[in-house]
């Protein structure tokens, strides 16, 4: 029988405690000991009541919470704190991490969805697994902490190329309201994700299938909403049963995000075994990246799981590799060279891994999927046939 989650809920000044309360979660094994308003009471409840986790619902960005959570961990650092916050608080999201909490969710959040991030965040901490993700296919997650940094890019191509080695694969794009993966690799939007989630009933392999397009190269692809407005329908509890049955189905998934630490793209890096930084070779684009290595790692995420790979990595701005290194703390793993075929690859619909194949910047993400397969950089006896067949 699971042990009992007690769980001292606290609520930051501003906060609507029937917003907190509807979310709150009805599961036996996690029981809520006191509902405490105002951050000065909650000190007082966490000395008198036994606790094992805390949930803290915050307006936002609250320097009063950061103090709050920072102090309950120093006090009690084997106590795991969530954080609900409203909106979708990027850039409160490093410093939640950095003071010690585990785990973020979403106001209004339905029950189930934070009852599971309480069970993963003691699962996590306890050293065990959720159910979630055993024993399924390997999931890439594409990320970016700023846009234009060839996310989409590098997710359509490495989805290209390792079809192109006989795997199944499946590329998700969750950048829900301004997503164009499906655009990048000439496809039109005949189903989305916001139309699964809208087909309601369970969600099994068999039924996610429906919804996927075909590439030329055999990969899958389910894109996201073709209007912002539609992507309310798309929850983080329905990414994570997505997930469940996409790696079920196929060899790999590999999911596109957009910008920043959104509620979205924590669940995805919690559902993911690997995660690809994308950055490019600029000092902007760096330190971003940087930030975004330094976030993963204050998730507790396992360093040897992350790669990185920057685009346009050949341009003359005066940094040279060595710099790359001394400001991300490690060498990427791919970088790939500026190629004025890639713009019109992207523009045509039609990934350069697959059209200009002898091009330096097919080759590098050619390397990227040979990485994914743990094989060493050679090409396939079919791509040597097509090689010796013709020229790229």
């Amino acid at each position: 029988m699971a042990r009992t989650i007690r769980t001292l809920v606290v609520l930051d000044s501003g906060v609507d405690r029937t917003v907190v309360e509807s979310s709150l979660p009805t599961r036996t094994d996690i029981q809520v000991v006191g509902l405490v308003t105002g951050l000065d009471e909650a000190w007082s409840a966490l000395q008198d009541t036994p606790t094992d986790l805390v949930l803290l619902a915050t307006t936002g960005h609250s320097e009063r919470a950061l103090v709050f959570i920072e102090g309950s961990v120093k006090q009690q650092p084997d106590r795991p704190i969530v954080v609900l916050a409203y909106g979708s608080p990027n850039g409160f999201v490093r410093r939640i991490f950095e003071v010690g909490a585990d785990d973020i969710a979403t106001l209004p959040a339905e029950p189930d969805e934070v009852g599971f991030v309480i069970q993963k965040v003691v699962a996590r901490r306890q050293g065990t697994a959720t159910a979630t993700g055993v024993a399924l296919a390997p999931m890439i997650c594409v990320l970016g902490p700023k846009g234009g940094t060839g996310k989409t890019l590098t997710t359509g191509n490495l989805a290209v190329g390792l079809a192109e080695a006989g795997v199944r694969v499946l590329a998700l794009d969750i950048d829900l309201q301004f997503g164009d993966l499906g655009l990048s690799l000439g496809l039109s939007p005949e189903k989305t994700l916001a139309d699964l989630a809208r087909s309601g009933g369970s969600l099994d392999a068999e039924k996610l299938d429906g919804y996927l397009v075909t590439h030329a190269s055999g990969a899958h692809i389910l894109m996201a909403p073709t209007r912002p407005d539609h992507a309310s329908v798309v929850t983080v509890e329905f990414l994570r049963d997505v997930y469940e049955a996409a790696r079920q189905s196929h060899d790999f998934v590999i999911v596109d995000t957009p910008p920043g630490f959104t509620p979205e793209v924590i669940a995805s890096i919690d559902s993911s075994t690997h995660v690809l930084m994308v950055g490019m070779l600029d000092a902007l684009s760096l330190k971003n990246t940087k930030l975004g290595l330094e976030t993963l790692e204050l998730m507790g995420y396992d360093p040897t799981r992350i790669r990185v790979i920057l685009n346009r990595a050949d341009s003359r701005v005066g940094i040279t590799k060595d710099d790359v290194s001394a400001i991300l703390g490690r060498e990427p793993e791919i970088m790939v060279p500026s190629d004025r075929d890639i713009p019109r690859s992207i523009n045509e619909g039609m990934p350069i891994i697959a059209t200009k194949r002898r091009s330096e910047a097919a080759k590098a993400f050619r390397q990227l999927s040979e990485l994914y397969l743990e094989r060493k950089p050679t090409p396939s006896r079919s791509m040597l046939s097509r090689l010796m067949g013709r020229k790229a």
